[in-house]
């Protein structure tokens, strides 16, 4: 089990996001070091966890941060494989496990409580159990930003299948390329090179080419059985719940009308949709993302 782990300097140019790293080592095999941002170490008396997905990094939220900073601790960590987290070179050295451990230890290592999840894609497959069903007492708030519950009784769509093809099959995954491709804005040539920043070589991506056929796809596959629990506690769930979705995301849409109906509190919030997004909806429009979080938190 062979580990990189990525060189600072290839972040040298990363734009807006300059936040000083922190590491800590996990209890994984060969105890790699998983890289966060932390806005307010010290604490304060709101606390903001923002989780990306595939195949993005923290840096995903670098529009986001400033306007949450303003408002409580921003804590944002890379998962393993990804931004400036150590990578294991072999994409079977992966499993949802691994990612979900990992995320439970990062969390009860830095003691976190009353926090506001934030989480998208693999960040909601792996922020939402978490929260909800395993950890309920440390999070005050829940915001779903195209998000997907993944017991494997709702069909992932045609589009979804397409990418993780795409992926598996892919030689070379030209990582900002897929990320542009699910946006509605093109991205600036500085953001396609801070999103490449982590993977300077094939072996560097092994946890991106791992984290699509991961996705459980049926209630046999590592992690059903969690997003099947956590269907049900949904339905219990009495804290706030802010279903945020782009209104030009076809992978994860039919999740949005699941969540408001499934979740008891979620319709009581107004029924918004971010405008002039794709699937990452922080790049295309982090501002009002974040506007909207920072309004819901006022609100509860």
């Amino acid at each position: 089990m062979d580990i990189v782990s990525t060189p600072e300097s290839a972040f040298a140019d990363v734009p807006d996001y300059d936040h000083e790293p922190r590491y800590l080592t996990v209890d994984a095999p060969g105890d790699p070091e998983l890289a966060y941002v932390d806005t307010d170490p010290d604490g304060a008396e709101e606390t903001f966890l923002c989780l990306h997905g595939e195949p993005t990094w923290g840096f995903l939220y670098r529009k986001m941060v400033p306007t949450l900073a303003e408002h409580g601790r921003v804590v944002v960590p890379d998962f393993l494989g990804f931004g400036r987290s150590d990578k294991y070179t072999d994409p079977e050295d992966y499993t949802f496990d691994l990612h979900y451990d990992t995320l439970v230890e990062f969390v009860e290592s830095l003691d976190l409580t009353g926090v506001t999840l934030v989480c998208q894609d693999w960040g909601s497959i792996l922020g939402l159990p978490y929260a909800v069903s395993d950890a309920p007492a440390r999070f005050d708030r829940i915001v779903a930003m195209n998000a997907l519950l993944t017991d494997g009784e709702v069909d992932l769509v045609d589009t979804w299948y397409a990418f993780r093809d795409m992926v598996v099959e892919a030689d070379a995954l030209d990582v900002s390329r897929v990320i542009d491709g699910a946006c509605v804005s093109d991205l600036s040539d500085a953001a396609r090179a801070g999103y490449d920043a982590p993977f300077p070589d094939e072996a560097s991506k092994a946890g991106a080419y791992a984290w699509p056929p991961m996705v459980p796809q049926d209630p046999s596959m590592p992690g059903a059985d969690r997003h099947a629990r956590l269907r049900e506690d949904l339905a219990e769930w009495e804290k706030p719940f802010l279903a945020l979705f782009s209104d030009s995301d076809p992978i994860t849409e039919q999740y949005r009308a699941l969540f408001r109906d499934l979740v008891p509190t979620a319709a009581d919030e107004p029924d918004v949709r971010v405008e002039g997004a794709g699937h990452f909806l922080q790049e295309d429009a982090g501002g009002a993302c974040a506007e909207q979080i920072v309004a819901f938190v006022d609100r509860n």
